[in-house]
């Protein structure tokens, strides 16, 4: 495998844990934030580490779990259901 094509499929596999991480940490707001935002946040830590590509994409990634993570575990203390 040349040394291009490498680069390219580690950006595509960046750019999907990023967008995997974006989707973990949303769908923390309504089920078990404890649980799942810090799984979010480590994917979007590794997908920001592996390429340059979407480097930017990570970083919203890790915003939107951390805000996540606060109204997650709001909603869930506010209506009584379980954190982890």
């Amino acid at each position: 495998m040349s040394v291009s094509r490498r680069a390219e499929v580690t950006a595509a596999v960046s750019g999907l844990l990023s967008a995997s991480a974006l989707f973990a940490a949303l769908l923390a707001l309504a089920y078990r934030p404890a649980r799942i935002v810090p799984a979010a946040i480590v994917l979007a830590l590794v997908a920001a580490r592996m390429s340059d590509r979407h480097r930017r994409l990570a970083a919203v990634a890790v915003a939107v779990a951390g805000i996540c993570w606060v109204l997650g575990m709001t909603f869930a203390v506010i209506t009584n259901n379980p954190l982890y």
